[in-house]
């Protein structure tokens, strides 16, 4: 079964969806690097994950966070919700900066 979780994977990297941003201009976008991200942490990779898109986990954990909230309605889970993503938006906007002054977008 491992080898064919794998076998999807490799296949599913080799499928990823093109940024328009980097076809047009050649410059990562604010959101290279997350379909990548992903992909690592299925295979268990959580430091290469983190590497290539550190709001990957936050984001996962808010989305289901936000569904699970849909269904419970937690008393505190709509500001929950607004805080968390104004961080997740810091960490994007942090990301992207970091690689705009390290030269890392093309």
């Amino acid at each position: 079964m491992d080898h064919q979780h794998n076998n999807f994977l490799d296949w599913v990297g080799h499928h990823l969806l093109s940024c328009p941003l980097k076809f047009y201009f050649g410059i990562d976008c604010p959101g290279c690097g997350l379909q990548r991200s992903v992909l690592a942490l299925l295979r268990g990779n959580f430091l290469d994950s983190f590497k290539l898109y550190p709001a990957t986990v936050p984001l996962i954990l808010i989305v289901l966070f936000s569904i699970i909230h849909l269904k419970v309605d937690f008393k505190f889970g709509a500001s929950l919700i607004k805080i968390a993503f104004i961080g997740i938006a810091s960490i994007i906007l942090i990301n992207y900066i970091y690689k705009i002054y390290n030269h890392q977008l093309i």
